[in-house]
């Protein structure tokens, strides 16, 4: 049995997976490699990288780091999991030569948010360089450039608005052909911004796709809308929180996980989230900080529960945890 799994091997499940293989605990992170950190070619606002650095180059260095510590790593997809008296059950889809069921004492939910991108040629190699989803991460990048905002109805619309604080020159392109309210319209027109109803056929890119450098879109009409930074904002991104549900964590209307602020732990004892799953603040630094919280306190948790499993006579497993739950509940308060 495992001290603590982690379902998701991105920046949040990383950076917890680095801080409990230092504090010895056996750890095994479930990764299905397909996340947000894995398409963003360069974050610009991460400190310590002025030139910016890429999500699989951040991703290649963490893993690294962890299997120095001891931490265990499986690709496949945690499909089923199931709380019973001495942890977690995690069932996974992975290769055949490997076994499908895992243990754990502690979960931690890093399984993160997956954005919503249409299958438009050349939009994937500029993502990150030219092209981008957050504006608080890379509006930045527009300012002084022609922008077009690539979007579906009213979820463009507010990201083509949020922009106006860093350019001056933006359109907005409606590839979906979704409806936009009067009061966004009322917005857009104005500050401005031309919207343009109409599918986009393909992306421009100039140069090899590597470079990923954005120089437009060209409608499914023949035209051809000439940029130089764009911005996606199509909605209805999944958020990957299923797991959450099936072992009964609160979660909001959106899907989204409920945490405690103070440990990132969920409603239910043993099982923590950390990252976009939980917050959705699209921010790399902030995921790396709540992987860093989950796991400082995923420790002081199984220090209680071992604690109190030390002592004979004092119950069953589950009534450790739940002691170990109160520990930490009540730990610093008068």
């Amino acid at each position: 049995m495992y001290d603590s799994i982690i379902i998701g091997g991105g920046i949040a499940g990383l950076q917890a997976a680095i801080q409990l293989g230092r504090y010895r605990r056996k750890t095994l992170v479930i990764d299905r490699g397909d996340g947000r950190s894995t398409m963003c070619r360069n974050y610009h606002n991460v400190l310590g990288y002025p030139d910016g650095v890429s999500g699989p180059t951040l991703r290649e260095l963490g893993r690294r780091q962890a299997e120095g510590y001891g931490v265990e790593f499986l690709q496949g997809e945690a499909t089923e999991a199931e709380r019973y008296e001495k942890g977690f059950l995690i069932r996974c889809d992975v290769p055949v030569s490997l076994p499908t069921t895992y243990e754990g004492k502690t979960i931690l939910l890093a399984t993160g948010v997956l954005d919503r991108l249409p299958p438009l040629d050349g939009l994937r190699a500029c993502l990150g360089l030219s092209v981008f989803v957050c504006p608080d991460c890379d509006g930045y990048e527009t300012e002084g450039k022609r922008t077009l905002v690539l979007g579906s109805g009213n979820t463009g619309a507010a990201m083509a608005l949020a922009l106006t604080y860093f350019c001056n020159s933006l359109t907005y392109v409606n590839h979906e052909l979704r409806p936009i309210d009067a009061s966004f319209a009322e917005k857009l027109a104005a500050a401005g911004i031309p919207v343009i109803d109409g599918p986009i056929e393909r992306v421009v890119v100039e140069g090899a796709e590597a470079e990923g450098r954005f120089r437009g879109v060209r409608l499914a009409s023949g035209a051809t809308v000439e940029a130089e930074r764009g911005f996606v904002a199509f909605g209805g991104n999944e958020v990957r929180s299923d797991l959450a549900k099936q072992l009964h964590v609160e979660r909001l209307e959106n899907r989204h996980i409920v945490t405690d602020a103070r440990s990132k732990m969920t409603n239910v004892p043993g099982v923590w989230a950390a990252g976009d799953v939980a917050v959705h603040s699209e921010q790399l630094t902030i995921a790396m900080g709540e992987g860093q919280q989950a796991a400082i306190w995923m420790h002081k948790w199984l220090l209680a529960r071992e604690r109190e499993e030390a002592r004979p006579g004092e119950g069953t497993v589950e009534a450790s945890a739940r002691a170990a739950a109160h520990s930490m509940a009540t730990a610093g308060k008068p």
